[in-house]
């Protein structure tokens, strides 16, 4: 099989079995179930995506985009919720009377969220212990160390493709398709 059509093959097996191409989303990346990247830490509970956002909002008003980027930014890149779980989050939110969207004032179209007198007493409970915080610094930093050498990887693996021979090339799909068997081999162990 060509070195083209193998990686083919294997991102088709990494994108059916509910992994992104290259897997460096947080842990649960992007599931069967067609979560996105934010669907949290593997087989632990899903963090509380409307905690966060109105825990969030106790802070300032802010965008559906924004609050992504903060949560993100906040869990050391452990916890990106998707946009299919924060903008129907809002729609419920505003729905119920907590947050009201105000059109934004420059031309981005991007309309900002704040609380509503009635979200605020919701709002102080979840900024009290706010969702991002069940994020243990060791998990982040973890986190932080797996997704660096994956980069460190996929940059090595783009020289190679680049600067490299048909052998190198062929080798180089050698050997991410034994990592490829050796980190499903991790997820098969019992504990």
């Amino acid at each position: 099989m060509s070195f083209h059509r193998r990686m083919h093959a294997m991102h088709e097996e990494s994108r059916m079995r509910g992994f992104g191409f290259p897997p460096f989303g947080p842990p649960g990346g992007h599931g069967p179930h067609g979560h996105g990247r934010g669907r949290g830490r593997g087989r632990g509970r899903r963090p509380n995506v409307r905690g966060a956002v109105l825990a969030l909002l106790t802070e300032r008003p802010m965008h559906g985009y924004e609050m992504i980027q903060e949560l993100d930014s906040r869990t050391g890149g452990a916890w990106r919720p998707s946009p299919g779980s924060i903008y129907p989050t809002l729609q419920l939110l505003e729905d119920e009377g907590l947050i009201v969207a105000t059109p934004a004032e420059t031309g981005g179209g991007r309309k900002r969220f704040s609380l509503t007198e009635a979200g605020q007493a919701e709002a102080t409970e979840a900024a009290q212990t706010p969702p991002w915080e069940e994020f243990a610094q060791d998990t982040i930093n973890s986190w932080q160390e797996i997704r660096d050498a994956g980069f460190q990887a996929m940059n090595a693996l783009r020289q190679v493709m680049v600067n490299g021979t048909d052998e190198q090339r062929e080798r180089a799909a050698q050997v991410l398709e034994e990592t490829r068997r050796k980190l499903y081999a991790i997820l098969a162990e019992t504990e």
